[in-house]
């Protein structure tokens, strides 16, 4: 095992900001129980705003970026885990507080770490990674709220982002009719090809004005978008259906009121991947690996890159100019 490697590193330096790929050594990487060769990693939005010198996500400097990863155990403290395991790491602190996926090799906790599902290659799992984990805890919660797909139709708010294009394929596999919103009218198309049975746009979802309650459209809805979004989608949602939200993108603020709770039983589902209970996570993981695996449509969502691609890719998410999922081969 070589003792140096590649990883990409964010600098703030007083008034300096810097993003680059740099050559480090394992005494450089935080003390933990497990040592990993870092297959891939993936591009989520936390990642882009770690990227930037006001992002918020980043507290100590230098750092290196990544809240996903799949690799090998090269070495481990922990009697769970042994040399030549495949393993994921989402979520915790990884890439925000401990460093991240961006990186050759990573050490990571034995706690944070989910044995890869058998069905399941390395590059798939980061295909999924936190926005497919995200899609599918949000499906498991709107289950367990008693959805099915006798219910009637689904809205998936922010179609093309990951969590969105993700949580799209995942319910068509499961038989749902999907309503898929997007505000870039050119991937029609592609919502199409990942089972979206209809295709609205953002205006669509949440007009100029909006109204207490309004038409009910839909028996549930995955949003990873929030603010007014969510506050338009919770008006629109039929009786006794649920709405899972797991983002801001949006904004954070919603201005709703108690009418679809106490009118029409609506309930808003809080999904958060990041402190997901170790079983329950490794139950998300293996439904990912089965039931809920979209199969040949993983290859739609698919972009790879490489680690020197990413300084010049992570900002996209930021302008809203991506669709999918990026992976990045280490």
């Amino acid at each position: 095992m070589s003792e140096r490697f590649k990883a990409l590193v964010v600098d703030k330096k007083n008034d300096r900001f810097s993003v680059s790929i740099e050559t480090l050594s394992l005494h450089d990487l935080p003390e933990s129980d497990v040592l990993i060769k870092v297959r891939y990693s993936s591009v989520n939005y936390k990642d882009s705003l770690a990227s930037i010198p006001d992002g918020k996500i980043v507290s100590s400097y230098p750092f290196i970026p990544g809240v996903d990863l799949a690799g090998t155990v090269v070495s481990s403290k922990n009697r769970r885990f042994r040399e030549g395991d495949r393993v994921i790491a989402t979520g915790f602190g990884i890439g925000v507080s401990h460093f991240g996926g961006y990186s050759e090799y990573a050490r990571i906790p034995a706690d944070w770490l989910v044995p890869l599902p058998d069905g399941l290659t390395l590059a798939e799992a980061m295909i999924f990674g936190t926005a497919g984990f995200t899609a599918a805890l949000s499906i498991q919660k709107l289950e367990d709220s008693g959805l099915i797909p006798a219910d009637g139709k689904v809205l998936v708010t922010g179609a093309t982002g990951g969590v969105g294009s993700l949580a799209v394929a995942m319910l068509a596999k499961s038989g749902y009719q999907i309503v898929a919103s997007t505000g870039k009218e050119t991937e029609r198309d592609y919502l199409h090809r990942l089972g979206a049975k209809e295709v609205i746009s953002r205006q669509d979802v949440c007009p100029g004005k909006m109204r207490k309650l309004d038409k009910q459209l839909w028996a549930a809805a995955v949003d990873p978008v929030g603010g007014n979004t969510l506050a338009a989608v919770l008006s629109k949602i039929s009786y006794g259906g649920a709405v899972a939200v797991s983002g801001l993108t949006g904004g954070t603020d919603v201005p709703t009121t108690v009418y679809p709770f106490i009118l029409r039983g609506v309930s808003l589902l809080g999904i958060d991947s990041v402190y997901c209970p170790m079983d329950l996570r490794k139950k998300i993981w293996q439904r990912m690996a089965s039931d809920l695996n979209p199969g040949k449509v993983l290859a739609l969502l698919r972009k790879e890159i490489g680690l020197q691609d990413l300084p010049g890719t992570l900002p996209l998410l930021l302008k809203g100019r991506s669709r999918g999922r990026m992976i990045v081969r280490l």
